[in-house]
């Protein structure tokens, strides 16, 4: 039985990319974090693809380690092959975008974790679970990493395999270019050309630039290196040319590169080559394992890499499958892809489970991120809301246990010490921004102007904006409260962080079955896309269709909804849960009075203890969670009988 499609076996390190566009590596400021290494990114763009794909490497028994783990399964990434060494760091890279043409970088890979690879971390019934293994040119620089790549290869002959190389020469990590030569991809060596040589009988396909032919063929001469490739290979040869795009070569090589197999190729705007050939072969993989003829193949390939050289980091760029067929059919209508608004919004909203892959199918969320309600409350000080806020966490981590779908809703003003508790503990982290009661709508002062202060929240947190707001609305005041939402929507794409926008027109004037339906697309309208919505109790089954199909006429991914309380009694809210739940993309509820009000009165006036507060709230957020299961229950239920 094969689980596996790819499995991909080598370098595995952090890039620190320069986050300043433009400048020396020297001069740059900040980094972005983002996991690197040819075969990791191969395997990340691969199973962005639908690939079912798998990393055999090592990395540190530390943080960086950690998270290269961490984000791999998140990517959908199998990590039984990556091993934890207990000795050595993880790899790392730091990399800048200067212009079109120089693209710095230095790698850190002293004794790094990845060049520990040995044969004893190559496991032959994990080959066997595959149908492809690809190796790359850089674990065959070292004798104790070429033994586990030949190994692997062995393995995958003998058991069938598919067997792809990707040429990757890097001069420096080959000893034949210093430190500060991080950028250069081409030195001669005849030790290297020889090395090269020697393996390339193991391979069915062998994909590198005119360079890196260059450096296995033995000349600067491309259509001589290629036959000389050729002599050692029967394998299908595919040489990347930039600009160009690529060509491919099953027998013989011919006189002109201009004579081998193309693909559609894509005019797009220069903006960063790095790792762009690793997104070309996770194109190319996705063709040739699907059996697809090589201009179909190298079609793939030409799309993915174009989207790598038009973005920011290598791994984060790379496309979705539904995204590299929304490209395909629509083409370039801008060439800097990364500012195409529609084709960036099917990148974010399909690769959002890459930032984070908890499952959020049900939403069962505390909202204590109150803080005017609070505040007015008798004996509060700002210390005893902050330690309030912490029994409210206790008390959410107490019905989590270890189950998945839980959440907080909790204010940085107030609840700092509480929300960055909270972080890593499995929780779904909503953040809000709006200044309590404000209409027209204004944010928290701490955000800043531009909302510059996103840049440093924790990524797992969700911005979350309350907009009191309904259609009858003046133009003046609906134009002024969509250009603040919109303003923080923006901001929070550019630091990557996860958008819910809460709407009340209840609390503005009356309320039918389309009102809710009739601001949600003028939300949409106004170029906002949460990846969330929170909604009020809708009365009737009609106002939630149409809230879910004004949703889904304009983004078929978005995260869901979740209905919130308004300080409704339980059986109240047990009655609006069992119309919500009908509906799939209402995930649960997000709700705070009905659980903490009576526990934060009595605990503010010292009438009773931290653990009374705590069970109390710990009792209805158990009862509430209950009431949404057993809603969903009842509506899957009703839905089986009619389908029956």
């Amino acid at each position: 039985m094969k689980d596996l499609d790819v499995i991909t076996i080598g370098r595995a390190g952090v890039d620190l990319y320069g986050a300043q566009i433009g400048g020396r590596l020297e001069d740059m400021g900040s980094f972005e974090k983002y996991i690197g290494g040819s075969p990791t990114n191969i395997a990340c763009g691969t199973a962005r693809l639908g690939l079912k794909t798998a990393l055999i490497s090592r990395v540190g028994d530390e943080h960086m380690g950690r998270f290269i783990l961490e984000q791999l399964a998140r990517e959908g990434v199998c990590t039984d092959g990556v091993t934890t060494d207990p000795e050595r760091l993880t790899a790392l890279v730091l990399l800048g975008i200067r212009d079109q043409e120089q693209f710095p970088l230095i790698f850190y890979r002293e004794n790094c974790a990845d060049m520990a690879l040995c044969e004893d971390d190559i496991d032959e019934a994990f080959i066997q679970r595959a149908r492809a293994v690809v190796a790359t040119g850089t674990h065959l620089s070292h004798p104790r990493t070429e033994a586990a790549v030949l190994k692997a290869l062995d393995l995958a002959r003998k058991h069938g395999l598919r067997v792809a190389l990707d040429i990757d020469y890097r001069p420096n990590l080959w000893g034949v270019a210093g430190h500060g030569d991080g950028e250069s991809r081409f030195v001669e060596s005849r030790a290297v050309t020889e090395k090269l040589l020697a393996s390339l009988h193991h391979f069915d396909l062998i994909v590198g630039t005119e360079e890196e032919f260059h450096i296995a063929g033995g000349s600067t001469d491309t259509i001589t290196a290629l036959r000389r490739v050729r002599e050692n290979s029967k394998a299908t040869l595919v040489c990347k040319r930039g600009a160009l795009g690529a060509v491919a070569f099953e027998g013989d090589v011919p006189d002109s590169l201009d004579d081998g197999q193309t693909g559609e190729g894509f005019p797009i705007e220069v903006f960063n080559v790095l790792g762009a050939g690793d997104g070309f072969f996770s194109g190319l993989l996705k063709g040739w394992m699907d059996d697809a003829d090589w201009p179909t193949a190298l079609k793939y390939a030409n799309a993915c890499g174009a989207f790598a050289v038009s973005r920011h980091g290598c791994t984060p760029a790379y496309p979705s499958l539904e995204e590299l067929e929304f490209f395909l059919k629509r083409g370039v209508v801008r060439k800097d892809l990364r500012n195409d608004g529609a084709l960036e919004q099917v990148h974010w909203a399909t690769t959002r489970h890459t930032r984070n892959s908890h499952d959020w199918s049900t939403m069962r969320v505390f909202a204590f991120d109150h803080r005017l309600q609070l505040e007015e409350m008798p004996g509060y000080t700002p210390e005893k809301g902050a330690a309030f806020k912490e029994l409210c966490l206790d008390a959410t981590l107490a019905v989590k246990g270890d189950k998945p779908g839980y959440g907080i809703l909790c204010d940085n003003r107030i609840g700092r010490s509480a929300l960055h508790r909270a972080s890593g503990t499995g929780l779904w982290i909503g953040r809000p921004t709006e200044w309590p009661g404000s209409r027209p709508l204004t944010l928290e002062p701490e955000l800043g102007p531009d909302c510059g202060a996103l840049q440093a929240w924790a990524r797992e947190n969700v911005i979350k904006v309350l907009c009191f707001c309904h259609p009858q609305d003046n133009a003046e005041t609906r134009a002024a409260q969509e250009a603040t939402v919109k303003r923080l929507f923006e901001a929070g794409r550019r630091s990557n962080l996860e958008f819910l926008l809460e709407i009340i027109p209840s609390k503005v004037g009356p309320v039918d079955d389309d009102t809710t339906a009739i601001l949600i697309r003028q939300f949409y309208a106004a170029g906002i896309y949460p990846d969330w919505w929170k909604l009020e109790p809708l009365k009737t089954d009609a106002a939630w269709s149409r809230a879910v199909s004004a949703i889904e006429e304009h983004d078929r991914h978005t995260r869901g909804i979740v209905v919130l309380g308004l300080d409704a009694p339980e059986a109240e809210l047990a009655e609006s849960f069992e119309v919500a739940a009908r509906h799939d993309l209402v995930k649960g509820f997000a709700v705070g009075r009905t659980i903490f009000a009576d526990a934060a009165r009595a605990w503010m006036s010292d009438k009773i203890t931290d653990a009374d507060a705590v069970a109390q709230m710990t009792d209805r957020f158990t009862r509430l969670c209950a009431v949404w299961d057993t809603a969903r229950t009842n509506a899957t239920v009703h839905r089986l009988g009619e389908d029956a």
